[in-house]
């Protein structure tokens, strides 16, 4: 299920990420031919055969006699106002970790790429041309309430997303038509064959218990599931929520008689009796809180704080615990983003001589302690990124857009300035002030005006004052260096709820975007980067890109038909979104900061692609508590 804005910062995982990406799925045999008897897998995997077998006992990388019992209590930021699941990102904000009170058709394995087996289905099935997918739902799946899990309720949930989440409907619109298919089968029809994806993107369906949303609430009311509510949904899930105080804290609990605790993918998971979100305006209160022991397990995003900012004698005398995860299931794009969609915006030489003020070697010195690396790619950390000049099947499709793309794609590998010395400073801003001069600036009286309307270059960049990762102040380092320019410069930090509605409605001239990538990226590139995406309200082109070159690389992406094809197609992708300049890129880390109070076990080495993979394969340890001064864990 695709990510949310906010829930990277909220949660800390990637991992949905990773969950929703991908690219050619392949049975663990070969598929059906079209219109034969269905051949059913147990799982789809996006790289070749999977590592699991049929009935297999368990993964390899859970304890399958972890104990059950024992709670977390996580910090979140900001506020939340709605548990609907189907309308997140669209409408209110939801509360963390609401969607997995209910279940997916499929769930992925964490140390395999890319790879998904069968919870609520038992089994899969598509033909060899990809034009549609089945599912066999298992009879003894239910919801909370002991109703069985059904076709309609697959059916409903689809056509719910599809109808009130623009962001999840942008996948579905290659749906032509869903239908049960069997007593307990339901089938989807694509638009075209050959989109290997749509039976990934599908299997991670979250279900919703049909009878529910179409009955009344307590006071009698019809429940309406394009609406936000405050009224804890009915799930399937191993958690429902137990309770919660409007915007400020909920509380899940795990069900005794979840209905797939004994299944092979669940067992050693979800451990814990109950979990805690307590929510907090800024990342200091969070920090506080966690020093306090009103929290067990915080993401950190700072790199000052995690350097400066854990000396105490919890850490001191190890009851504390600071870790860092390698994030192996994804690369990032994190950057200014410009909104061009504002004429002051068209021009990339504009857009490149921002990039030319940006002096990311001094600010990583002074903010960063050295820590984090200059962003190159949209894929960065990754094999897609694109490096050095194309050749062979990169070459090869880039040549078919030559007129199309600019011309450096072709013979200049991309670097972004560097600055960090007071000389390279002086030289980069005299190629910025060039840049402005050949966009049609000019300085009159120490501000860029534009010679054929007689406007100021002035920018507003928009923030989010609950932001983890203290992204003001580096917005405060970044503008003395554009006011040099010329260019006259705003910083506004709103509350989530108006970040939030001016980025669904692009009402911003430049935010701080971040872009996490799969590693194999696919469908979702339409909502990152097409041309439709651009006049689609709530869609992450924040950038407002339309660019028939970047349409046509896209659809390589996504109808690629080998691992080789795709690497190459992203590749060609990535060098033509980094030559049009539409971000200032700006740093990246490959590692995922957490602390935690030792008060939890787990097995080494963790899953390759599932990051520190908390708390989903970790359990309570009760000796451990012990010497942290907790006996008995109250979530």
């Amino acid at each position: 299920m695709p990510l949310t804005r906010r829930s990277i910062l909220r949660t800390g995982t990637f991992a949905a990420v990773s969950s929703l990406c991908g690219q050619v799925p392949r049975a663990a045999t070969p598929a059906r031919a079209q219109n034969s008897e269905p051949q059913w897998r147990h799982g789809l995997s996006l790289f070749g055969d999977l590592k699991y077998p049929p009935g297999f006992s368990y993964f390899d990388y859970v304890n399958p006699q972890a104990p059950k019992g024992g709670g977390i209590r996580f910090v979140a930021l900001g506020t939340f106002d709605n548990f609907n699941q189907a309308i997140a990102g669209v409408r209110g904000l939801l509360a963390a970790d609401a969607r997995t009170i209910c279940d997916t058709l499929l769930v992925p394995s964490l140390d395999e790429a890319s790879t998904h087996y069968g919870l609520i289905a038992e089994a899969v099935s598509h033909p060899p041309s990809f034009a549609s997918t089945s599912f066999r739902l298992r009879a003894a799946a239910r919801h909370h309430d002991g109703n069985p899990i059904t076709v309609d309720d697959v059916i409903y949930s689809f056509e719910a997303y599809r109808k009130y989440n623009r962001f999840i409907g942008a996948f579905y619109r290659h749906v032509l038509r869903v239908e049960q298919s069997g007593e307990r089968e339901v089938t989807f029809t694509f638009d075209a064959p050959g989109n290997r994806e749509m039976p990934v993107i599908l299997g991670q369906l979250r279900v919703l218990p049909k009878h529910w949303w179409e009955g009344n609430d307590a006071s009698g009311k019809k429940r309406d599931v394009g609406a936000t509510t405050l009224e804890p949904p009915l799930g399937n899930g191993a958690y429902r929520i137990k309770e919660f105080v409007p915007g400020r804290s909920v509380v899940y609990e795990r069900l005794k008689d979840y209905w797939a605790k004994d299944l092979n993918v669940n067992i050693g998971r979800d451990n814990f009796d109950g979990i805690r979100y307590e929510y907090f305006r800024d990342s200091t209160l969070a920090l506080e809180a966690l020093k306090a022991d009103h929290a067990d397990w915080r993401i950190e995003d700072s790199a000052k704080n995690w350097a400066t900012a854990y000396d105490f004698p919890a850490v001191n005398d190890k009851r504390v615990i600071l870790e860092d995860f390698p994030q192996r299931d994804r690369g990032i794009m994190r950057a200014f983003a410009f909104n061009t969609r504002r004429d002051k915006f068209k021009d990339a030489r504009v857009r490149r001589a921002f990039n030319f003020a940006f002096d990311f070697e001094g600010m990583n010195r002074q903010f960063f302690f050295g820590q984090y690396k200059r962003v190159n790619s949209y894929f960065e950390g990754t094999e897609l990124a694109c490096s050095e000049l194309p050749q062979g099947e990169e070459l090869k499709i880039l040549e078919g857009l030559r007129d199309k793309v600019p011309p450096e794609v072709f013979t200049t590998p991309y670097a972004n300035p560097v600055a960090g010395t007071p000389e390279n400073v002086r030289a980069n801003l005299r190629e910025g002030m060039r840049l402005l001069r050949e966009a049609g600036y000019e300085v009159q009286d120490y501000k860029q005006v534009n010679i054929r309307t007689g406007e100021v270059l002035s920018v507003e960049i928009l923030g989010l004052t609950s932001d983890p990762s203290g992204a003001e102040r580096l917005i405060l380092f970044y503008k003395p260096a554009l006011v040099r320019l010329g260019i006259d410069v705003n910083v506004r930090s709103v509350d989530d709820v108006q970040y939030e509605n001016r980025l669904r409605d692009f009402d911003f001239d430049i935010i701080i975007a971040t872009w996490p990538q799969s590693l194999s990226p696919g469908n979702e590139q339409r909502d990152l980067w097409s041309s439709r995406a651009a006049d689609t309200q709530g869609s992450r082109n924040y950038v407002g890109i339309k660019n028939p070159a970047v349409d046509a690389l896209i659809d390589r992406v996504i109808f690629a038909k080998s691992r080789g094809e795709l690497v190459a197609a992203t590749r060609a992708l990535d060098r033509v979104l980094l030559w049009n300049h539409y971000v200032v890129p700006q740093f990246a880390d490959d590692r995922l900061r957490a602390v935690r109070w030792d008060r939890f076990g787990r097995l080494d080495p963790l899953p390759e692609y599932g990051g520190s993979a908390f708390p989903t394969v970790w359990w309570w340890d009760a000796k451990r508590a012990a010497k942290t001064g907790v006996l008995v864990a109250d979530p």
